[in-house]
């Protein structure tokens, strides 16, 4: 079986995207809102090593790393940060508990960090400014190219 054609693929991938990363961006919002020493509490709670630096890098994440998969930037330097921040609230909050949300199972950071990775893996699709980005430096560097030939 083939993978979707190209406008389809872009599209499900901005779909994903614009999802996951409002899911993050929403989370690092709340957590904000609960200002870095509260966070930083409950993380010590948790037993999180380094709980301001853990909660720093948590906030940074989850609000820098949404706004950066919403705009399909720095999608694979983002994509993998998210991989990290989930696999520690895995390993620190959920680890040993049933998947499910309702039980403070993993489920939630389980479908980000996949979610994440293969973002990180399939790249942001059509629609992104890793894209952009990527159409404007394809241009120089033919021309670079072309002239290093004559």
């Amino acid at each position: 079986m083939r993978p979707l054609p190209a406008p389809l693929s872009d599209t499900a991938l901005l779909l994903v995207r614009l999802l996951v990363g409002t899911v993050l961006v929403a989370h690092g919002l709340q957590k904000l809102g609960g200002g870095v020493g509260g966070v930083a509490d409950g993380f010590a709670g948790m037993g999180i090593p380094l709980p301001t630096v853990s909660a720093l890098f948590v906030i940074a994440v989850e609000l820098g790393g949404g706004v950066l998969l919403l705009a399909g930037a720095a999608t694979t330097v983002a994509g993998l940060a998210v991989v990290v921040a989930m696999a520690g609230a895995y390993l620190f909050a959920h680890l040993g508990v049933n998947p499910f949300v309702s039980s403070g199972g993993w489920e939630l950071v389980g479908v980000i960090a996949a979610v994440a990775l293969a973002l990180a893996a399939a790249g942001p699709g059509r629609w992104s400014v890793d894209a952009l980005l990527a159409a404007r430096r394809a241009p120089a560097r033919h021309a670079a190219h072309a002239g290093a030939g004559e």
